[in-house]
Formats: structure tokens, sequence, C-alpha cells
């Protein structure tokens, strides 16, 4: 489904990146980001803890990251009703999959290369939880049954193995005014 195929950095520029300078290494990146302050490499855990468990069963909404084998990116939206992701235990999440568009583009990324990212959205809320794990794609589990919408288990879940969990900063929504609905430009 990729047609990318080059390695990063190695096309000649574009007439519209003539001019662009880009960053060389993590230590420039350090030197314009600056030291991060110690909660935020604090708050950085391995397991589920209550707060987590409460984002899970308030959100609705999670956005699933992943990338092939070549490094060829994803962005996929999965939703449901509230705490539609279940908590299989406190190092474990499974994300049920839906009907779509079938083209399976993160599936086929997670069957290369089974790191996953994920956020967890709360409208009207500044809480964003952020997992990332390792995934294996389940055709069927015993928790299939708890995972069923409009009566229908299914047909797949991801089974993410968290490796680190931690709620992201809210600055990014607050800036974005993404639930002051006054200020939305839709009619």
């Amino acid at each position: 489904m990729h047609d990318v195929t080059e390695a990063p950095g190695t096309a000649e520029p574009t007439a519209a990146e003539q001019g662009l300078v880009s960053l060389r290494d993590s230590a420039q990146l350090d030197e314009i980001l600056g030291e991060p302050h110690p909660i935020v490499i604090e708050k950085v855990h391995r397991e589920l803890v209550g707060d987590d468990l409460k984002i899970l069963a308030r959100s609705p909404f999670c956005v699933i990251s992943t990338a092939d084998a070549l490094g060829n990116c994803d962005a996929s939206p999965r939703g449901d009703a509230p705490g539609f992701v279940h908590v299989v235990d406190a190092n474990t999440i499974a994300i049920p999959d839906r009907p779509g568009n079938r083209r399976g583009d993160s599936f086929r990324n997670m069957l290369e290369n089974p790191r996953v990212g994920t956020l967890h959205l709360v409208p009207g809320s500044s809480d964003v939880l952020r997992i990332n794990g390792r995934v294996t794609i389940l055709t069927d589990a015993p928790f299939f049954e708890a995972m069923a919408a409009r009566g229908r288990k299914p047909k797949l879940a991801l089974l993410v193995r968290i490796d680190e969990i931690y709620r992201h900063c809210p600055q990014s929504l607050r800036r974005a005014g993404l639930w002051e609905t006054a200020d939305w430009p839709y009619d």
C-alpha cells in the first residue's frame, strides 16, 4: 500500500525545500528544547494506574500509530462508546476493531513491525493518555464477548503489551481550542 521507497534524506530538494535549515542531530535538539522538567520524565510508567483506568473508561476515541519495516507510517483513528478499550491487566489492553474502510494499513504495518503508539482522548477534557507498546493482532480471545458492540463481537483486536504509559501534556489541546465549540469554524 505504501509508495515510499527512498531512504529519508536521499532525495534531491524540491523547489519548495530550497533554503530550509534542518535539525542536525539530537544534541542540537537538546540545545533548542532545553532540559525537560523532572516531572515530565518521572510520569512515565509501565503499568496502568487509577488515573489511566479512569481515562480509558471515559475515552470513546484513540489514534493508533504504526510503521512498517521500512518506516512508512500510518495513524488510524479508532472509536466507539466510552470504555471500548478493554483492560486485560495492568500491563495489557485490547482495542477492538470495528468495521471500516477495510484497507488494513495499520494491521499490515503491525505484521511487519509490532511497535505501536496510541493516544486516548476524552471529549471536553484535557486528558490525553499515551500508551506505547508491542502489539499482537488477535482473531479471538476469551474477552471478545466483553468487547462486543451492537450485538457483534469484533473480528480482530489489538492486544497491546504496555512498554510505557503516561498522561500527555494538554497544552496542544488548549492551544487548539479543540473542545471550544463556540470557536469551531464549522457551519
